[in-house]
């Protein structure tokens, strides 16, 4: 017990003590004692001082450049954004135009029936008639596919998004099954359209789409419908709906109307005439 005893009344050694007792009386402790000390302390904090006070002002100077910069550049991407639409409309434009002139050179270029056909085939004229009209909905829980790519081929058909394949399926079953003209979202369908993915868009003749997809199909409508659903791609589309929860619906309709194509521009082929051929 006397070893434990002296720990606990001198838990500090002695060597510890008499060493903080010199320094003590040489003036080591607490602040310095020299003239020399006392000058290399106060210049330190004068210098600390400076240093926080020039970042200060800096932050003051340059905070109005930065905030005019940002200005600036919101000002330039509201011009940029309003020149663009501009364009935009511009373009609408000029195909609005084409489109006239094209049905301008159709009536103009034969009899006004075989026109009027050529018309109606080819998009270049708006129609209306009896048909079916099929609307096409992701399902209700629809997620993304593994990296976010709908033209991904494995493991997207679980997701329960509509995917640019199907609505491709879609269009060529109504086409076999008697469609005389189709539209996707008001967007007219011609020879050459081409429905494909971007993202996580659907694009018809590059213009992005945003479910639900109506597809309007001009045609014998009950007749239509029947023949649809019954092709391997009305299955399809059904086997969509019972495995992955794809939402549709379809009906018959007495008078649709379908818009003209945007464009319908031929920049290869020629028609081919008869003169001179065995």
């Amino acid at each position: 017990m006397s070893l434990l005893t002296n720990v606990m009344d001198h838990s500090l050694d002695d060597g510890y003590a008499e060493a903080a007792a010199r320094k003590k009386a040489a003036g080591e402790g607490g602040l310095p004692k020299t003239l020399r000390a006392k000058l290399g302390l106060a210049a330190g904090l004068v210098l600390a001082a400076l240093v926080v006070t020039v970042g200060a002002a800096q932050a003051r100077v340059a905070a109005p450049v930065v905030a005019k910069e940002r200005e600036e550049l919101i000002d330039r991407i509201d011009r940029e954004t309003d020149a663009a639409d501009r364009l935009e409309g511009t373009v609408d434009d000029l195909r609005d135009d084409v489109s006239a002139m094209q049905r301008a050179a159709l009536r103009d270029s034969g009899g006004s029936g075989q026109a009027d056909l050529v018309g109606l085939l080819s998009g270049a004229t708006a129609v209306h008639g009896p048909g079916v009209k099929l609307v096409v909905d992701d399902a209700k829980e629809a997620t993304t596919g593994g990296d976010g790519d709908p033209r991904e081929t494995s493991g997207f058909s679980d997701t329960g998004r509509v995917r640019d394949r199907d609505m491709q399926r879609v269009v060529n079953g109504l086409w076999e099954s008697g469609a005389e003209a189709v539209s996707i979202n008001g967007q007219r369908l011609t020879a050459l359209s081409a429905i494909r993915a971007a993202g996580d868009a659907i694009l018809v003749d590059n213009r992005p789409l945003v479910p639900p997809y109506t597809v309007l199909a001009v045609g014998d409508g009950q007749r239509l419908s029947t023949r649809f659903q019954n092709s391997a791609d009305g299955l399809y589309l059904n086997a969509l709906q019972e495995n992955y929860g794809i939402r549709t619906a379809i009906s018959v309709e007495g008078d649709l109307r379908l818009p003209a194509a945007t464009s319908v521009i031929v920049r290869t082929a020629q028609p081919r005439t008869e003169k001179g051929t065995s």
